[in-house]
């Protein structure tokens, strides 16, 4: 123990100490550029965990929700427009995008423990995990389904009765938000049952 706090000591000791070796001028490209590979490193694997592929690499996703997904028409439609786990569920700004992967980083725990790890255990939580997203979508005003669904370009006159009154009164004086509605739109809704208005 005595020997590790000596070595931490000098160690301390070189670092407070100016270099002998080295000028100013080198130890700042030094540190200019393992700033940019340590940038472009921490972008990459950000992105890596950002993509579909990557969502669906464990089995509760892919057996649950993903099967879900590949039925709606967010998967497969007549433009071939399609929506990834990502484009719905992590925001697209870069500090949104941070929070919501710290935030979710309490998945793993969830992964470690086996939280969901069998459908039953996954149609368990099922209520729970939904209103947890539905109330980030409604706090963030639906930001993700917005980023693709742009208000000011839909066409009421395509759209049914109903929905062209609500998205030209509700929606337009934001009284209500895309999540409001459209819970169901791309996966399974929960046992919504004991839910006021359903």
């Amino acid at each position: 123990m005595k020997s590790l706090l000596s070595f931490l000591k000098r160690y301390w000791d070189v670092l407070r100490r100016p270099s002998v070796h080295f000028s100013l001028g080198v130890l700042a490209l030094g540190g200019f550029i393992a700033g940019i590979v340590f940038w472009g490193g921490f972008n990459t694997a950000l992105e890596a965990t950002n993509t579909e592929t990557f969502c669906i690499s464990c089995h509760e996703m892919e057996d649950n929700v993903f099967m879900e997904l590949k039925e709606t028409i967010h998967y497969s439609n007549r433009s071939g427009v399609r929506a990834t786990c990502p484009d719905c569920h992590v925001p697209h700004q870069w500090t949104d995008k941070i929070a919501r992967k710290m935030q979710a980083s309490k998945e793993v725990w969830g992964k470690i423990f086996g939280t969901i790890s069998t459908r039953e255990k996954f149609l368990g939580k099922r209520r729970e995990l939904a209103e947890h997203e539905w109330a980030r979508l409604k706090a963030n005003d639906s930001l993700e389904c917005r980023n693709c669904h742009a208000f000011d370009f839909m066409d009421f006159t395509r759209q049914s009765k109903r929905a062209a009154q609500f998205h030209s009164t509700a929606l337009a004086s934001g009284e209500a938000t895309c999540i409001d509605c459209h819970k169901g739109i791309a996966h399974k809704l929960p046992d919504m049952r004991g839910v006021p208005g359903w």
